[in-house]
């Protein structure tokens, strides 16, 4: 069996720091909120609390993930932690889903009955959480960039600087003109937004944990570039999956032409790992070579 590794290292590495950063940003920004929304009576100043404290819940969950993922190996855990930020990304999504759904809920509820509003409150308190959710995402753009984990605490840092912006238009209008149902629109369309990117992140993070193959490897085309190396007879029982954002896994059976040797397989194999890496950035394979074994052909064969 034939088994390779071409990890590549140069990825962004995490910040670790920006995420406690964020983290204290978003703890003072949450406990603010709250009691201003309390005392302003704005639906729209608690929902972005709300989301502020998902905030929270989600780099607490991040950062633990990024510890997680850089211990090492084990006869126990022989691939370590590296999932650990895929299932991060995992639980931010669902909770980004969740927020939204509850949002919704209560923005039609106050909708059917607004109240009136103290927007100084709300206008000064949402220009604070703009300036510390905007500096925190910023501290995390670089490595949403490379990694799933990553973006999914940028993504929700991202979406409640939006929610701030939309709450300081809100307080805007209702201090100046009194159009206090805007409160209730504002706070839908920050939910509707909420659900739209959690659910675009959930699918992403649901294909990686369920070992689907990547969007951006055609199997036809794998076969094909394989089956144009010499002694090579037909690549099969093939699996491809991404173990983590770094890490991109093929595993196949191979059929040879001839019955050759480990220093000629050597050979062959080595032609394939080049071409699966340049073509498809897959940098963990792992071939079975056979010749004339009476097992199934096909492509993808259900254990």
């Amino acid at each position: 069996m034939g088994h390779a590794h071409s990890h590549n290292h140069n990825h962004p590495q995490l910040k670790d720091r920006n995420l406690v950063i964020s983290i204290l940003l978003n703890v003072l920004i949450t406990a603010s909120q709250v009691i201003g929304g309390l005392v302003s009576g704005s639906l729209a100043l608690l929902s972005d609390a709300l989301h502020n404290f998902s905030d929270v819940v989600s780099l607490v969950v991040s950062f633990g993930a990024s510890k997680l993922s850089k211990r090492k190996a084990s006869i126990h855990r022989t691939f370590g932690y590296k999932r650990a930020e895929i299932l991060a990304a995992f639980i931010n999504a669902s909770t980004l889903v969740i927020v939204g759904i509850l949002l919704i809920i209560e923005a039609v509820k106050r909708y059917q009955g607004p109240q009136e509003i103290e927007s100084n409150l709300v206008i000064w308190l949402s220009a604070v959480a703009i300036l510390a959710n905007g500096f925190s995402v910023l501290l995390l753009k670089r490595d949403a960039d490379s990694n799933l984990n990553m973006r999914s605490a940028y993504l929700h840092l991202l979406t409640d600087m939006m929610a701030s912006v939309a709450v300081l238009i809100g307080g805007l209008l209702m201090k100046y003109y009194e159009i206090f149902w805007v409160d209730s629109v504002l706070t839908l369309l920050i939910a509707l937004y909420l659900v739209w990117v959690g659910y675009d992140l959930l699918k992403k993070s649901t294909k990686i944990l369920m070992l689907f193959t990547p969007d951006q490897v055609n199997i036809k085309e794998v076969l094909r570039v394989v089956h144009k190396i010499p002694k090579v007879n037909k690549l099969h029982h093939v699996h491809v999956w991404c173990l983590n954002d770094d890490e991109l896994h093929l595993e196949a059976h191979l059929d040879l032409v001839e019955d050759i040797s480990i220093t000629e397989f050597n050979s062959v194999l080595k032609q394939i790992e080049d071409v699966l890496h340049d073509t498809f950035e897959i940098n963990h394979v792992t071939i079975q070579p056979e010749f004339n074994k009476a097992d199934s052909k096909d492509v993808i064969v259900q254990d």
